[in-house]
């Protein structure tokens, strides 16, 4: 397994330090000195075809995440909280004031969060957000203002140009991520490409029905015809139906990433006219197509059959995915909306996940454990259990979410009388799918 890491030159030492600790695993660098150099490093890391998964920052996933192939396993490392709080740790030790400051990159929420545990005024607390088209220049200009309207005798900031580019004026309190939370987001990385990689292992099957003016033959044919599904086992299934069984990895090739079906909405068969470099596409299948992926074969065809079912409510030339942890993408084909990962209906969780540095399959889980919590709060143990994990991953979950602003602390609760008090978070995905991922 070959992991890419894009990091600043400056930084490099730490993530190679949390790379340590992973066995079996080999490291691809793409290394800058200025952020203008972050997409030509990146492109020169993605041409040699070799990654199976991708480490990088927020800016140089704001530089480059045009350049980023649709499949590859991406996880987006940020500071945490614990960062943000060994700042102010290291600010107090040289002797300065804990306030005023100000502070850069992090989330208003994990601010406040860390404020409130430190004890604080957040009042004296300057914050500007991450956002993606932020330049340095921007950066560095709100921190001067806050010098000068307040004499504040540090800022802390998250960006490695800034330091540089304040010319000495004041001091500068790094908050990079430490060694514990590239660690963190590394062996998250490695799961997931293990995770994909064993999902590529899996066997999938995929039920076509054909429309009313075809049959069940014709279907059967033009599928024996596609190159991709050479290796496929093809039967008939049902009246109309044709099933199918490959490695998941053979249809999600089919879909190009479970995105689109080439269909002809009349007869469902036929070739698509040559595209722009001349070439044909593929041919293209039965208007209500199906997907399932389940941990037996047995399951995976109950899933394929739910999946072809909804394909054909849609009455449209489309086609559904169902996985056996709930997930739903679709529809499938040019004929449909653009692709969004679904859970019971929940649209636009790709964008969220995407901002969380989570998968959408993760995120939908806990967009359905929102909409069965009914808005009660829960505890970071309740999380991890819900979901199947560690409380240790419960505990970094909920540190994830609250970065990307998907949770709000609801105060604490101490279910023993013995004991610290246990914090509660709401979740709050429904408000931000709500606001389309903003």
């Amino acid at each position: 397994m070959t992991i890419g890491i894009v990091v600043h030159s400056g930084q490099q030492g730490r993530f190679a330090e949390a790379a340590r600790t992973l066995t079996g695993v080999s490291f691809a660098w793409a290394v800058y000195e200025r952020e203008e150099e972050i997409r030509d490093r990146v492109g020169d890391l993605l041409s040699t075809g070799s990654l199976d998964g991708l480490l990088l920052g927020l800016v140089p996933h704001a530089r480059a995440a045009d350049l980023l192939p649709p499949g590859l396993p991406v996880v987006i490392t940020r500071s945490a909280a614990l960062d943000l709080a060994l700042a102010w740790a290291r600010a107090r030790g040289n002797g300065w004031p804990a306030t005023p400051v100000s502070i850069d990159t992090f989330p208003d929420e994990t601010i406040t969060e860390v404020a409130a545990a430190l004890g604080l005024d957040r009042a004296s607390i300057a914050t500007l957000p991450f956002r993606p088209e932020q330049p340095i220049a921007e950066v560095v200009a709100f921190h001067h203002e806050h010098l000068e309207r307040t004499g504040a005798p540090y800022v802390i900031t998250v960006r490695t140009g800034v330091a540089a580019a304040l010319d000495g004026r004041t001091a500068v309190l790094p908050a990079m991520a430490t060694p514990g939370t590239i660690r963190a987001d590394l062996h998250d990385l490695v799961s997931r490409v293990r995770s994909q990689q064993a999902d590529e292992q899996r066997f999938a099957a995929a039920v076509f029905r054909a429309p009313e003016s075809s049959t069940r033959e014709a279907l059967r044919q033009t599928l024996a015809e596609l190159p991709q599904l050479a290796d496929a086992w093809i039967d008939e299934h049902g009246p109309r139906g044709v099933i199918a069984f490959a490695p998941a990895v053979v249809f999600e090739t089919l879909t190009r990433h479970w995105v689109s079906l080439p269909l002809d909405e009349t007869t469902g068969f036929h070739r698509s006219a040559p595209g722009g470099d001349g070439a044909e596409s593929p041919p293209s299948l039965g208007p209500a197509v199906g997907f399932g992926i389940g941990a037996s074969a047995r399951s995976s065809v109950t899933l394929a059959e739910q999946a072809a079912d909804r394909a054909e409510r849609d009455g449209t030339a489309a086609g559904y995915l169902i996985t056996e942890d709930g997930v739903m993408i679709g529809p499938i084909g040019a004929a449909g909306p653009p692709l969004t990962y679904t859970y019971r209906e929940h649209g636009g969780l790709e964008e969220v996940a995407v901002r969380a540095g989570l998968s959408a399959a993760t995120m939908s889980r806990l967009a359905a454990l929102e909409r069965s919590l009914a808005g009660r709060p829960i505890t970071p143990g309740e999380l991890a259990r819900a979901l199947g994990i560690t409380d240790p991953s419960g505990r970094r979950l909920i540190r994830k979410l609250g970065e990307a602003g998907l949770v709000v602390a609801e105060g604490s609760a101490q279910p023993h009388h013995k004991g610290r008090p246990t914090r509660l978070y709401r979740l709050a995905i429904q408000a931000a799918l709500a606001s389309g991922g903003e």
